[in-house]
């Protein structure tokens, strides 16, 4: 019974939040209950107990996770202070002759949202919300509509800089290190939430690019599907003007968050502190700023830290309580007798992640699973950066796979009545054969995720 205990208190878990406990008490809660049972069994050493103290000193300490609560606010500012929606407007109009173009435009604000974001529920929720109504009265399908929204919700997994890589970063950070000391490297590497950015962004720009390729296919083969806009005005100076006021100052703020960490001159989290500074300043000159909406910004940003903060706690007392029943000693088993060695590991772990996307968030998935299949995949050579872009893109297409997907939940608590479950359906599914094939695409060449990290870091 004993060298079941891992998989039972797994089980157990996975059960418990299918109930909607809440995440980080399910993990706290559950692995107590089952280091109980080890204490008055004799099957849990409690030397792995007394580890924790240290553990919550660590995430306390880790400079790295400043960067959440700033990303946080930086990304509820942008949405909080409308400057989205200009943003999306402004767009819509410099591509409104084009057929397609405010799908176009859709694309690219969700781009930018997602990347300040990283939270799949609050960008297809306010991308439903101010995009969906204009491209239905713009004559826009309704499917494609839903898919394009719902499909650039969940960029915020792959879109640097979100909150969603820096939380796997840290985790794949501490399992590479776990992996080195397994194999006697008692002077590891180091992989950090830089590394995992830049090995973001080429995948994520082909994901963007392949959208864009969809809905300029759909607009060249099916006109009616995506009209052109017909109101714009005219090409004058003044209309310009308004144009780059509306759409230079988002994109310099996007651009010097992420060209601070790509050129070195500023830490992940210095960056956070740029962009959340940033965006407070773009709302005080958009004219959007009040202290009602400061407060609004501050308990939104509050609630979100609070919420990943205590599941990291409860999360490394599961990850304690699960070594401590040898859990690790049981999955790199498993891992090895497999046949076909590392490639038969890989696709087993991806398979499941894409599974529990249906049922756990990304940050349930991240904190529960990743700590006890990352350790044993690097141990086999599986390189860090490219196994984190892998499951940050199988985590996007399951939640975006129906009928399960988190993202058309979100979208269909938003979307008008007369959109049918079944059309938004039927709208995802171009989007999920897109990011199945670059899925492919990063198997058969990893180097798309880590050739950019090793030409800038070495």
């Amino acid at each position: 019974m004993t060298e079941w205990m891992p998989i039972i208190l797994f089980a157990v878990i996975c059960l418990v939040l299918m109930a909607g406990f809440p995440v980080a008490f399910t993990l706290a809660g559950t692995s107590l209950l089952f280091a109980g049972i080890g204490l008055l069994t004799d099957t849990l050493d409690p030397a792995f107990l007394s580890a924790f103290p240290n553990r919550l000193f660590g995430i306390l300490n880790n400079q790295i996770l400043i960067a959440v609560p700033l990303f946080v606010f930086m990304g509820v500012m942008l949405e909080k202070s409308r400057i989205a929606e200009q943003l999306l407007r402004n767009l819509g109009l410099l591509f409104g002759p084009v057929r397609g173009g405010l799908g176009f435009s859709v694309i690219l604000v969700g781009m930018l949202l997602a990347a300040s974001t990283g939270i799949v529920g609050a960008t297809v929720v306010t991308m439903g919300l101010i995009s969906l109504p204009a491209m239905l009265r713009t004559g826009y399908s309704p499917a494609l509509a839903s898919g394009t929204i719902c499909a650039t919700g969940t960029l915020g997994q792959i879109i640097p800089p979100s909150t969603a890589l820096i939380i796997l970063g840290d985790v794949l950070s501490s399992a590479y290190q776990q992996a080195q000391l397994n194999m006697g490297i008692f002077t590891p590497d180091t992989v950090s939430v830089a590394d995992l950015f830049v090995g973001a962004l080429i995948p994520g720009l082909l994901l963007v690019v392949g959208y864009l390729l969809y809905t300029g296919l759909v607009a060249l083969f099916q006109p009616s599907a995506a009209p052109a806009v017909a109101d714009r005005p005219a090409m004058s100076p003044r209309f310009l003007l308004e144009l780059l006021k509306g759409l230079l100052p988002p994109l310099a703020l996007i651009i010097a968050v992420l060209g601070s960490i790509l050129t070195g001159i500023a830490t992940p989290t210095e960056a956070a502190g740029i962009g959340a500074l940033g965006a407070l300043m773009l709302a005080i000159l958009y004219r959007e700023f009040d202290l009602q909406r400061l407060r609004e910004v501050v308990d939104s940003t509050l609630q979100v830290t609070s919420m990943i903060f205590l599941i990291f706690i409860g999360a490394a007392l599961f990850s304690l309580v699960f070594r401590g029943f040898g859990g690790e000693e049981l999955v790199h088993e498993v891992f090895n007798d497999l046949p076909g060695g590392v490639f038969s590991a890989m696709l087993l772990v991806m398979v499941v992640i894409f599974l529990l996307g249906f049922i756990l968030d990304f940050i349930e998935i991240t904190f529960v699973v990743v700590p006890i299949v990352a350790p044993v995949l690097l141990t086999m050579g599986v390189d860090p950066i490219w196994l984190g872009i892998m499951i940050a893109i199988n985590l996007q297409t399951s939640f975006l796979t129906p009928p399960f997907g988190f993202a058309l939940f979100y979208l269909r608590g938003v979307a008008p009545a007369d959109v049918p479950t079944r059309t938004i359906y039927r709208g995802v599914i171009p989007f999920i054969l897109i990011q199945l094939a670059l899925l492919g695409l990063l198997a058969i060449f990893p180097e798309l995720a880590t050739w950019l990290p090793h030409e800038i870091y070495g």
